[in-house]
């Protein structure tokens, strides 16, 4: 079965399309046909001016327009698309959800933030873990991080806290925000927590520390990246690692994010197994369309 996600985030929009092999022992293999990223970037109009400008609708179109185009010649089966945090907050969020549909026949879902903590939560990685740990799985988006927080082989805790890397751009994060999710952090998270990062910062990251996969990086590793990366500008950052400045930018904040969360968690390892939201979604259709057709 071919399954596509879309994934319109803050910064970014993500089609996903994996192929899913089910065997005769029920065990599933989801393997990655395409990804492609748009870096839309909704939060900059969002997070200033409290809606999506008409340029960056019109970008949106466009780009969903191609991805529908690609879905239809990959003969994708089904698909779910979902809307973040940038499209949470726009005052105009639902009348260009309801335009998309009118003018491409695409249906966009605007999912809350404890929404997004559930699908990323749907990779099931901590399952294959430790046992004996608990685990934080972290998501830093251009506007909010998630939280999900799996322990006794069960979910103990999840939030979304209104703190993302565009928003710190921005400055658009008040103290109060911050402390909140201190609060939450210190009395969720006790001790032998590990952590589990996903989004497209931490997946670079991980890249670039040349770590083999399932080797987590450490807290001391990220803090060296912060520092060295917050000493120079996007123009240099983009010089010396290769970034596209979509990436250079809100690399900083989201080291700066990551880092303080596993302060505040008493963590030291972060695992980055490079999934994202996109992922969780197609296994939650998976999920759902053999549940509808039982």
């Amino acid at each position: 079965m071919r399954l596509a996600a879309i994934d319109i985030g803050s910064n970014a929009a993500r089609l996903l399309i994996q192929d899913i092999t089910t065997y005769k022992d029920g065990s599933l293999d989801f393997t990655k046909v395409n990804l492609l990223r748009v870096p839309l970037r909704l939060g900059f109009d969002v997070f200033e001016s409290g809606i999506i400008s008409e340029h960056k609708t019109e970008e949106l179109i466009e780009t969903l327009k191609a991805y529908r185009h690609l879905m239809k010649v990959y003969e994708v089966k089904g698909y779910r698309a979902c809307a973040t945090s940038a499209m949470r907050d726009a005052q105009n969020g639902k009348e260009i959800v309801a335009r998309v549909q009118k003018e491409i026949g695409l249906n966009i879902e605007i999912i809350t933030g404890s929404q997004e903590a559930e699908i990323l939560y749907e990779t099931h990685l901590a399952e294959k873990l430790d046992s004996k740990c608990n685990y934080l799985y972290i998501d830093v988006g251009g506007g909010s991080t998630e939280f999900t927080l799996y322990s006794n082989n069960k979910v103990s805790f999840k939030q979304s806290f209104n703190i993302g890397t565009i928003r710190l751009l921005k400055n658009k994060v008040d103290a109060e925000i911050w402390d909140n999710m201190k609060v939450a952090l210190k009395k969720y998270c006790k001790s032998n927590t590990v952590a589990i990062g996903s989004g497209g910062n931490i997946n670079k990251i991980f890249s670039m520390s040349k770590r083999k996969n399932g080797k987590p990086l450490s807290l001391d590793i990220l803090k060296e990246y912060y520092k060295e990366m917050s000493a120079l500008t996007v123009e240099e950052r983009i010089h010396k690692y290769g970034f596209k400045e979509d990436r250079a930018d809100v690399i900083v904040p989201a080291l700066n994010i990551y880092t303080t969360v596993m302060r505040w968690a008493n963590i030291t390892e972060i695992h980055v197994p490079q999934i994202g939201l996109a992922d969780g979604i197609i296994k939650l259709l998976h999920k759902e369309m053999n549940v509808k057709s039982l």
